[in-house]
């Protein structure tokens, strides 16, 4: 906790040189001495998350990528319309294409399954409530796992889409394996990537899911046989379904039923710290989504969202405009000590970083006669 608070610290000295002028050269090409500044943050990142490296010139190499990261946290937190904050993170030496290739899907997307979208009945829209947050039900969101060098988002969210609707229908709290998802799948490819629907259809082939105890995530990339049959089911699905890729549909339907999931563009969550991200199309463009993550509720910000002034000069307060921003409260896969407390936030009504590109959610129930189910084209 000491060391969190001392990079935070150094981190907000570091930004103020950067406003300074240490900001241009750390935009640049080049890789070159460094700020003293720079560099103490940077030792003190390596303690927090127990980086270390081959040799010296790794590190200078990865001290270059920070600063570069830094730079473009600085300027993301400038341009984002939200309340979000960015900076150091679990991955600020990571180049943006380490960073998709370790913790993007890295599966060409494939074809969803053919079933159509969900449509709700018309003229329930007013049952929406303001605010939702299924946290705040004992046992129905599970903690917050960690993927680790595992590109298994897709089975992770699966999996926590199906614990908690468990929960509801149930009342009992389980927690399956997310292993069993990829040693079993026929569809995606383990912790070389996949998509929800490829975890929804294994569940169904295998006629439910084991318990996280009894068959444990290993979260390697080495391939291991599939052992679904020597496990007890503690949790099955009925089907799946996608929804309307309407926010107002997802959210009377979250509220109503419970979590589901989505697939969003994951490329501001490398630098994402906290707050309400409001991104643009072309900071987060919504058709490129690459990561699966489980939606648990929606809520407005009490703090009030940066806005951006027509003609406004560079570096002049933004004014702030009179309402509060509304915004989706997500479950991410990649530990507590990521973002807020494993969480993070977009905002809701502009289709931040593609939300409704994908709403997938099982539908649980009693096993039922197996049905035979194929791979999507």
């Amino acid at each position: 906790m000491a060391s969190a608070r001392r990079l935070s610290y150094l981190q907000a000295l570091l930004v103020v040189s950067l406003a300074q002028g240490i900001r241009g050269p750390l935009l640049g090409q080049a890789s070159g001495p460094q700020p003293l500044e720079l560099k103490e943050v940077f030792k003190v990142f390596q303690s927090q998350y127990n980086r270390s490296y081959s040799d010296s010139a790794e590190r200078a190499r990865r001290l270059d990528i920070f600063a570069r990261n830094l730079a473009r946290a600085q300027q993301l937190e400038e341009e984002d319309l939200g309340t979000a904050k960015f900076g150091v993170t679990p991955f600020s030496d990571l180049t943006e294409e380490d960073f998709g290739l370790v913790y993007g899907h890295h599966k060409s997307l494939g074809k969803a399954p053919n079933v159509s979208r969900k449509a709700l009945p018309e003229g329930r829209g007013e049952s929406v409530p303001s605010t939702c947050d299924w946290r705040k039900m004992a046992d129905i969101i599970k903690p917050v796992r960690d993927q680790k060098n595992c590109k298994c988002c897709w089975a992770m969210a699966a999996a926590s889409n199906i614990e908690s609707l468990w929960g509801i229908r149930f009342h009992q709290s389980v927690e399956v394996s997310v292993q069993e998802l990829l040693d079993c799948d026929r569809c995606g490819n383990g912790c070389s990537g996949g998509f929800v629907w490829d975890a929804f259809v294994t569940v169904l082939n295998n006629s439910g899911l084991a318990s996280e105890k009894a068959y444990p995530f290993r979260g390697d990339n080495n391939a291991h046989r599939c052992q679904a049959k020597q496990h007890k089911k503690v949790a099955w699905i009925q089907d799946f379904i996608m929804l309307q890729d309407n926010e107002q549909k997802i959210a009377e339907y979250l509220a109503t039923h419970g979590p589901i999931t989505v697939t969003i563009n994951m490329k501001l969550l490398q630098h994402y710290q906290k707050g309400v991200i409001r991104a643009t199309a072309d900071t987060c463009d919504p058709r490129q989504v690459d990561h699966s993550v489980l939606l648990v509720g929606f809520g407005k910000s009490k703090s009030r969202a940066r806005m951006r002034a027509e003609g406004a000069q560079a570096g002049a307060p933004a004014p702030r405009p009179r309402r509060a921003i509304s915004y989706w409260i997500l479950k991410n896969s990649w530990g507590p000590n990521w973002g807020e407390e494993g969480y993070f936030r977009l905002h809701r009504g502009s289709n931040t970083c593609g939300i409704t590109k994908y709403p997938l959610t099982a539908r649980v129930d009693q096993p039922t006669k197996k049905r035979p189910v194929s791979c999507p084209p």
